[in-house]
């Protein structure tokens, strides 16, 4: 018993020994380690570029409009604008071609050819392997239509109409050439002399976000084998995906609630919801919402009220002509549920005193589109831009009946029935976007066409002042054949103005400073209401002339939405504890589009970095 504890004993302090020789050793360790300079640590950095999958990149054409529809539907004689164009096109990347209409299958080819004045929804995507470790790609899209030629048209030419070359770099995921982040015409957006095209570019990508391995690890410092598609670091309600693509700092708080710096309405929060549907934050986007109505009779039968594709084409080419994006739902097919294209009940006439518009607008216009979308009803009766809720018009009607598309609208062919049903919704929209007789006065100018003769010799000394305002906001020229258009103001002042250079496309989201009432004309604009509206007081940043005269004038030296010219101020923070603000600087921006009333617009943020420098998103 003596020995086994005497064994016991020594065994416990050998045991002993060993425990507190590895805590000293330790204890050592940490010291020592503690001694070291904290900060001598560099991030771990690669030139790696896609270590982890076969690296690959894939276009995506998501829609190609043709731009021939217009002048084809203006053009009187014969009937080319039902002739749909047919088109396809072609991609090379590092020297591989594809395209489009080339379909392979087993034991089988053949050829497709889109057949359409616009494709959205028709998406088509190829492929290209990379060399392992490429850095770049050079990519030349072209855009080719098919026509028919010769004798009885029986020869079939492919003709070039558009090429686009860009560079794709597989580090960071963007690319530049004739189609670049935050150029003229939008991101992954070109539009050419004959089609305009929406694309984009991706690589293969092992967390599948769309952020490159390269990118999450030397910029980002994010992990790239945890997807980020969800992750919003700093908190601002928009991930990280989103921010980096469009050129934000994911890990720093922006005010995306505010930020719109396209100055269209849509703030960026709108703009991630609306990236489905081709938002870009950076370029001008108008969104309608198009319902039409149930008919009522023969006359409905043969003046339905649907909304035209080329009435909608009509349109949208206007706008596209003056860099602006317009987007018409009026049954996307991936849409929502409750989206456009509803065929509402039959109501006789549409007014802004027998509630029938607000009911429409409260049940069939989803709450989440309020503030993005335009509402437009195509019904019996009607010609109006309505106010629903408050003072903000973002509701419009058209009337398509027959007696007034004959008597009033003289539209007699199904060609000039889709023009006025254009010229109806352009001259609408017109004042969603600013242009009404508050402001100018041959907005809506009202004229007599009907005898006694005071009333004749009343129009022809009209036409010689407010007639020089050509302008389908003009009710002398609204239903003019050969017009479709705002005025491009060359008669001058004071009978003409630029209606393009005086529009402001936040109005649809502003309380406008005219009430109309149920009972009594336009009231005049509470002079008050407008010198309000053109100052701009925030609590904790004041104004500064300094900053904005010297520090912007390099950044815009032009305007963030050119050719309108815009004031631009520069505010700095003045309590650096104000809340939900991590930013030193904002810049607000107030188109000149006077006598259209605009208000400042939050378009862009900045901080004071580590060196002490200004950086501006």
């Amino acid at each position: 018993m003596n020995y086994k504890m005497i064994g016991a004993i020594v065994l416990i302090s050998i045991i002993g020994v060993i425990i507190g020789s590895i805590i000293i050793f330790n204890t050592l360790l940490m010291q020592e380690h503690e001694q070291e300079p904290q900060d001598s640590e560099e991030p771990e950095t690669t030139d790696e570029i896609s270590p982890n999958t076969n690296q690959a990149l894939y276009l995506v054409v998501y829609r190609i409009r043709h731009r021939g529809l217009l002048d084809e539907l203006l053009r009187l004689g014969g009937k080319p604008w039902k002739n749909k164009p047919e088109f396809f096109f072609e991609m090379n990347i590092d020297g591989e071609i594809a395209s489009s209409k080339d379909i392979e299958s087993f034991l089988t080819s053949g050829e497709v050819v889109f057949k359409t004045w616009d494709s959205i929804f028709q998406e088509c995507k190829m492929v290209h392997d990379a060399d392992e470790e490429q850095e770049t790609s050079c990519i030349t899209l072209s855009l080719i239509e098919r026509v028919k030629t010769g004798f009885l048209k029986r020869k079939i030419d492919d003709i070039l109409q558009e090429t686009i070359h860009i560079t794709y770099d597989y580090r960071t995921g963007r690319w530049n050439g004739d189609d670049s982040l935050r150029d003229d015409d939008g991101y992954g957006h070109y539009v050419g002399e004959t089609f305009e095209v929406w694309f984009t570019l991706y690589q293969n990508d092992w967390d599948s976000d769309g952020i490159p391995y390269w990118t999450e690890v030397n910029v980002l410092g994010t992990d790239p084998s945890i997807d980020d598609t969800h992750k919003d670091p700093d908190q601002d309600g928009i991930p990280t995906v989103w921010e980096w693509r469009w050129g934000y700092d994911p890990f720093v708080w922006d005010d995306h609630e505010h930020l719109d710096p396209d100055i269209d309405g849509i703030e960026n929060i709108e703009e991630y919801q609306m990236e489905k549907w081709f938002a870009d934050p950076f370029h001008q986007d108008i969104y309608v919402e198009v319902d039409g109505m149930q008919g009522s009779g023969l006359g409905d039968f043969f003046s339905p009220h649907v909304f035209y594709e080329e009435a909608g084409q009509a349109v949208i080419e206007r706008y596209c002509q003056h860099n602006i994006n317009v987007y018409f739902d009026y049954g996307w097919s991936a849409g929502p549920v409750n989206g456009g294209g509803e065929m509402l009940p039959h109501v006789e006439i549409m007014s802004d005193t027998t509630g029938n518009i607000y009911q429409f607008y409260k049940n069939n216009f989803a709450d989440e589109r309020k503030g993005i979308f335009r509402y437009c009803i195509i019904c019996h009766i009607a010609g109006i831009a309505y106010m629903p809720e408050f003072n903000r018009y973002d509701t419009v009607a058209v009337g398509t009946n027959l007696r007034g598309t004959l008597k009033t609208k003289k539209a007699y062919t199904e060609r000039t029935r889709k023009i006025v049903l254009g010229s109806g919704v352009l001259h609408e929209l017109g004042h969603t976007v600013g242009l009404t007789g508050t402001y100018f006065e041959g907005v809506d100018m009202a004229y007599a066409s009907v005898p006694p003769l005071s009333n004749i010799i009343y129009n022809v000394e009209l036409r010689k002042t407010w007639g020089q305002y050509y302008s389908v906001m003009n009710y002398l020229h609204i239903y003019d054949k050969h017009l479709l258009d705002y005025s491009d103001g060359s008669n001058g002042s004071p009978y003409d103005q630029n209606d393009w250079l005086h529009i402001f496309l936040p109005t649809f989201q502003t309380q406008d400073l005219a009430i109309e009432s149920a009972t009594f004309d336009t009231d005049a604009v509470d002079e008050l209401g407008a010198i309000g509206r053109l100052e701009l007081g925030l609590d904790h940043w004041n104004y500064s002339k300094d900053f904005t005269d010297t520090y912007l004038s390099e950044i815009y030296g032009g305007s963030p939405i050119e050719p309108i010219m815009c004031d631009i101020r520069l505010y700095v923070k003045t309590d650096a504890e104000s809340p939900g603000d991590e930013m030193d600087f904002r810049v607000y921006a107030q188109p000149q589009v006077q006598p259209t009333d605009a208000e400042y617009v939050l378009i862009c943020e900045g901080y004071i970095d580590s060196n002490g420098d200004i950086v501006l998103n």
